[in-house]
Parts: C-alpha cells; structure tokens; sequence
C-alpha cells in the first residue's frame, strides 16, 4: 500500500505599533532646584493598547545624578507586561530637529509590577551643563522638549494548516481564447464561410452558435441557412463605414451584445467633428443608447454645432436619424 503524503506548514506572526509623544516643559528654570528625586511628568499617552508618560527629573533622580537631568518613560498600565523597543530624544528648538539621547532598539519587557516597568535603568540622561549650552539649542525662551518614540508589540500569533492539492499542484491559467484564436486564423475544421463585402471568412458553425442565438437559428434551426456553407452578409459596405462600425454592424445583426458594447466604447471615445453626425446615425439606427447620448453630450458641449452641420456626414445622415 502507498502512503499517503501531507504537507503542513506554521506561520507566527509577529506586529507592532508605533507612537510618538512631544512633552514639552515651559518655564524650565523655575523647576531647577526642585530636589532631588523629584520630578514632573507628561500626560498619559496610548500606544498598542496600553497607557504611558515621560518623567523629568530636572534635579536627576538620586544622589549621584544631581549634576544630571534624568528622564524616564513609564509605563502605566496596571497588571500587565509588554515588550516595547523606545527613543528618548532632546529637541533643538533652534532647528526644530530632533536628537536621540538614549535608545533601546530591540523591544525589551516592560512589567507594571516591578521596576522594569521604568526605561532607561540609568538616572545619568544628560549633564546638566550640556543641557544648557546655547549651543546645543535644548532650551530656548525657557523652554525644552523631550520626544518619545515608542514600538509595542501588539500581537504575535501561531497559525498551522496542512497544504491542499491545489497549492502543491500549479494549475496554469487557462489558454482557451488562444485556441479560439488560432481556430479562426488557421481554419482548420471550418464549415461555413462567410462572405462580407467581398470578402470571405471560414468559420466554425457550433463556435458561432455558442456565441449567438440568431446564428444558432440561422445555422441550427429552420431558418434558410441551416444547410448553406456560404452565408452572404448584405448591407454592409466595407468601403463606407470604418473597421469598428462594421463590427458594431455585425454585432447587432447577430446579436452578439458584448462585442456591440464594445464597439460603442470605443466609437464613443473617438469621436470628433467629421465623425459625430454619421456615428450618431448609425447608433439610432442600430439601438445604441449609450452611443447615441454620448453623441449627443459631444456636440452640446464641445460649442461646435456650426462644423458639424457643416459635415457631409450630417447631411447625409441626420435627418433620418432626427425624423
């Protein structure tokens, strides 16, 4: 006996949302002198579900960051633990340009229940010195600003199936149209011709009938051209009317709607001034409303009614169309 063979294949997914939040603190001398281990802190901000906010210590935070300026962000939410990656950054308010001071790129746990619930794990953020430079742009008008970009990891999920057929077995997409087409253009099995202006065009009976219920009574019902291989298509004069016209022309003799609508769409996109009043007739004449209101829309708003009057074209035709 053979075995069955089964393919299974996993996927864990790992997502992330990011956030960003600008605490910005006016008056920044008067905080100097606070104490240390004393701070203010920004409002409460969301990102990925859970709440957070940025500690200024601008004394620093213990005895051995009192020459420092210590900054924290903070993680709020209570009973819970996440892994987040963060970038604490200082403002240059002459630029407007951000610059990262300390950074954690790989997403480190964060548990509400205990002190790494605090990033970073250092109170030394910045010498006090530096902050205050003119030439570091950190505070101006007696202002800083601190930036917070945050990455949470939202969701990560474990996903099994096992591989059906159609996924192991590549299926090609389906090449009948070229069949047909090569059918047509080759001949081969032809038993009818039809004859166009002149012209003659091997066909296949069945192909014709599939396609076409007036073919299908022509050619299988109890019509005259049931038994012929010649069918003559009369009034239609190759000479006088464009390719797609004739097309259009044939497609509604035989009822071939699509191809008629086509026809309509591509005449409707192609009108001009010479050619507006004979495609106008011709959509009256053969039941083509969309052609014929797109028609009708081109000489009301291109303001050339003048020139197409003057087109022998609606000479010719448009009186019939309009009676």
């Amino acid at each position: 006996m053979v075995s069955k063979k089964k393919k299974t294949v996993s996927r864990h997914t790992t997502e992330s949302e990011e956030g960003r939040h600008s605490f910005e603190i006016v008056g920044y001398s008067l905080k100097k002198g606070i104490g240390v281990d004393e701070f203010v802190e920004s409002a409460t901000f969301a990102v990925g579900g859970y709440d957070w906010c940025i500690r200024f210590y601008p004394d620093g935070k213990g005895d051995g960051a009192k020459d420092y300026i210590s900054v924290y962000l903070e993680l709020l939410t209570k009973d819970c633990a996440v892994r987040a990656a963060y970038d604490l950054r200082l403002v240059n308010l002459a630029t407007g340009l951000p610059k990262s001071v300390y950074s954690e790129t790989t997403h480190r746990m964060f548990n509400s229940e205990d002190s790494s619930k605090f990033a970073p794990h250092y109170a030394t953020f910045m010498h006090r010195s530096q902050l205050e430079m003119e030439a570091s742009g950190y505070i101006k008008d007696d202002r800083l600003t601190i930036e917070c970009f945050v990455t949470v990891v939202v969701q990560e999920s474990m996903a099994s199936n096992t591989v059906k057929a159609h996924e192991l077995i590549k299926v090609p997409p389906s090449d009948i149209l070229e069949n047909f087409g090569e059918l047509l253009e080759k001949g081969e099995g032809a038993d009818v011709t039809f004859v166009v202006g002149g012209e003659k065009i091997a066909a296949h009976k069945i192909v014709l009938a599939a396609r076409s219920s007036v073919f299908k009574a022509e050619l299988y019902g109890q019509m005259k051209e049931k038994r012929a291989r010649r069918v003559t298509v009369e009034d239609i004069d190759d000479d006088y009317y464009e390719m797609i016209r004739l097309l259009l022309v044939a497609a509604d003799r035989y009822a071939m709607d699509r191809m008629k609508l086509q026809c309509e769409s591509i005449l409707g996109e192609h009108l001009d001034v010479q050619t507006v009043a004979t495609t106008l007739a011709l959509a009256d004449q053969h039941n083509c409303n969309g052609l014929k209101d797109v028609c009708i829309e081109f000489i009301a708003t291109q303001n050339k009614m003048d020139d197409v009057v003057a087109t022998e074209g609606y000479a010719e035709d448009l009186p019939f169309c309009l009676s």
